[in-house]
């Protein structure tokens, strides 16, 4: 079966010290040498982890996936991020965070549940994620995948290493900051590795330094086919309406099919859900009216977005769409500094005591990257799309002016991915 890849590369987040030293040896620490310091704990396979932290983890994690995007909408052109692989790479931060630190990571990350009760909430979303495409028809691969990077001979603290192995399977990888370029070229060969080569280089060489102690990063990568397929025979180029008021000529699929259909009266928008085979992932697309992106976008918030998804009905739906592909890359320091979370970049302010305590850590900055590509074969799609239906004939939604789209898991509600695209041929 053809399919094509959605592949997003997740955040890393660089902690540093103003100058090296070296360390004692210090009680209720694990001396970081060798290939890999492991927590002699193993990942809790199956926690338990009660209906209402499940939904806490959902609705935290949704809410900072558009505050983010409200942050990241200032930029220009397309963009696409996954903001839950920044949440669980932030989560692994936060476990060793304290203080006024670990108040605004809790405040900006929507992090409602406790130190002990988070971790697990993760992990157990992890878990679910997983299971995803495992049935006898593997129509899709969804792969998150965790490591923490150490400096050699570096001493982090037993109770944060084994939080991350407990919670989110990650060893302690070590290598040797004080050879920034080899050190670079390590991470960003797993990265390459878990995204099966589709983010490559991204950490740039002035990213590490001599300075840094520890690099975490999450990748997550999703393959899939939608469920109900576009004929490439029925792809035909058509004008794409920019927002300046231009246009440009695109591959436009179409095809009339049961989706998952919304709209809203009034507030001037269509909503359409493409399921992917096996209909646990979606696409679902939120096509504001001509002329009203930019004031449809500006209000966009996580209740909004659970309402509409809460009001998709199946119907008999006439779908026209561009296919599309492109990369996305950011520098998240600035925005999650204006979200709130400002200590963990001081180097005055931070306080992430729970990973060591002999220097003072902060973060350095936080880089993401991803790539989306979206043809007739696919990403892949569950519940459906359509525009409300006259009698008998189908209703139409035709995508061809700039447009919001998240990818989502139905049961747990967890937005992997969100993005916008405003010209498909950028």
């Amino acid at each position: 079966m053809k399919m094509k890849n959605i592949i997003m590369v997740s955040m890393i987040a660089i902690l540093i010290i103003p100058t090296a030293c070296s360390p004692g040896v210090t009680d209720g620490m694990m001396t970081a040498s060798g290939a890999t310091l492991q927590s002699n704990h193993s990942r809790v396979k199956a926690p338990e982890v009660a209906s209402e932290d499940r939904a806490a983890l959902s609705e935290g994690n949704g809410a900072f996936a558009l505050d983010l995007y409200r942050q990241l909408q200032k930029t220009d052109g397309n963009l696409f991020y996954s903001p839950y692989s920044i949440s669980a790479a932030l989560a692994m931060t936060y476990a060793g965070a304290a203080g006024t630190t670990a108040e605004q990571m809790a405040d900006t990350l929507h992090f409602t549940l406790p130190q002990e009760g988070l971790h697990p909430a993760f992990n157990w979303l992890e878990g679910e994620l997983a299971s995803r495409g495992k049935g006898e028809d593997e129509a899709f691969r969804l792969h998150v995948a965790n490591a923490v990077w150490g400096q050699k001979d570096y001493q982090f603290k037993t109770a944060f290493l084994d939080t991350l192995a407990e919670n989110y399977g990650a060893g302690l990888r070590i290598v040797n900051f004080g050879d920034p370029e080899e050190s670079r070229e390590t991470i960003n060969d797993w990265i390459s590795e878990q995204t099966k080569e589709r983010i490559s280089d991204l950490i740039a060489p002035s990213d590490i330094t001599t300075d840094t102690r520890l690099v975490l990063t999450n990748a997550v990568y999703f393959k899939a086919a939608w469920k109900y397929k576009f004929l490439e025979s029925e792809t035909t180029d058509q004008p794409f309406y920019l927002l300046d008021g231009g246009n440009v000529t695109v591959p436009m699929m179409q095809q009339t099919m049961l989706f998952g259909y919304a709209e809203g009266e009034g507030e001037g928008y269509q909503a359409v859900e493409l399921p992917y085979e096996g209909d646990e992932l979606s696409m679902v697309v939120l096509l504001p009216e001509k002329g009203k992106f930019a004031a449809f976008e500006n209000t966009l918030d996580y209740e909004t977005v659970t309402s509409i998804l809460d009001m998709l009905e199946t119907r008999n739906t006439r779908l026209t769409m561009p296919k599309f592909g492109f990369t996305s890359d950011f520098n998240l320091k600035e925005m999650l500094s204006d979200l709130g979370m400002v200590a963990a970049f001081s180097s005055e302010d931070a306080d992430f005591s729970g990973m060591t305590d002999i220097e003072e850590l902060w973060l350095d900055d936080v880089v993401h990257k991803a790539f989306v590509s979206v043809d007739e074969n696919g990403t892949e799609a569950a519940a459906a799309t359509g525009a409300i239906a006259v009698a008998s004939m189908p209703g139409v939604v035709t995508i061809d002016r700039p447009f919001i789209f998240l990818i989502r898991d139905i049961e747990t509600g967890t937005i992997l991915f969100m993005g916008r695209v405003v010209n498909p041929v950028a």
